[in-house]
């Protein structure tokens, strides 16, 4: 199991686009990928999930990705963090 923790830069938070974009990535992994805010924890590969966790710029949010790509996808996923949120 991997974990990374992101404070949201982005000035929406994670609005439509940028959900979309986290939906997309978060889906061409076989691990399972899951977002949490203030303890609510949704799938990262279902769109009105991770948009009802309702992160704004300054909070937390916490993944956790498990399963045969959890490296890489730990990885690819905090990256994309930082370029698009």
């Amino acid at each position: 199991m991997q974990k990374f923790s992101y404070v949201l830069t982005d000035a929406e938070g994670i609005h439509a686009r940028p959900a979309g974009e986290l939906v997309k990535q978060a889906k061409g992994y076989k691990s399972k990928v899951m977002i949490a805010k203030d303890g609510k924890s949704v799938n990262a590969a279902k769109i009105l999930a991770v948009m009802s966790l309702g992160a704004k710029q300054g909070q937390t949010v916490e993944f956790t990705i498990e399963g045969e790509d959890e490296v890489q996808a730990a990885a690819e996923l905090e990256a994309f963090m930082k370029a698009n949120l």
